[in-house]
């Protein structure tokens, strides 16, 4: 692998080189997010580079990756209320404004974030919070991202 991972994680998920996915999935790619300031942030990357939104996609591949999502989400709710007792619920977001392919955003959300945030957006955090190093994700993630695998592959296997 030559270059940044990051800018084409799908093609590098694609051909097995991108270090941040968990999962392939029906219609896309479950991977741990950049960032856990929220333990447990994962992204659903869908499998065809050239996608940009949902409506780009057939009905049924459309329909595989909203599916896939649900499953991703679920598999975060498990993990993350399983390590952290103060789990509250799961944000699931397709947004789109930033990265010109179709991505959905999975967010845990706890009770001990800062009241004036828990009930808010996770884009309202402070910038610092998106880009300190502590907030990178590492290998001190590793047993969170073999939660969410886990749970992933469990729910497949109940499909």
């Amino acid at each position: 692998m030559t270059g940044d991972w990051r800018t084409d994680r799908i093609g590098t998920a694609l051909r097995g080189e991108n270090p941040a996915v968990m999962r392939r999935l029906t219609a896309g790619f479950a991977v741990i997010g950049d960032v856990q300031f929220l333990p447990g942030y994962s992204v659903l990357l869908v499998d065809e580079p050239s996608v940009q939104r949902l409506t780009d996609l057939p009905r049924a591949k459309r329909r595989s990756f909203l599916s896939d999502m649900d499953q991703l989400g679920e598999a975060v709710e498990r993990a993350c209320r399983r390590l952290d007792p103060d789990f509250r619920r799961v944000n699931l977001e397709i947004l789109g404004n930033t990265d010109p392919f179709l991505h959905a955003h999975v967010w845990p959300r706890y009770e001990w974030e800062p009241a004036e945030l828990v009930g808010k957006p996770v884009w309202l955090y402070p910038r610092e919070r998106w880009n300190n190093q502590q907030s990178r994700t590492g290998p001190q993630h590793d047993a969170l991202r073999e939660a969410i695998g886990s749970e992933l592959d469990q729910l497949r296997s109940v499909a």
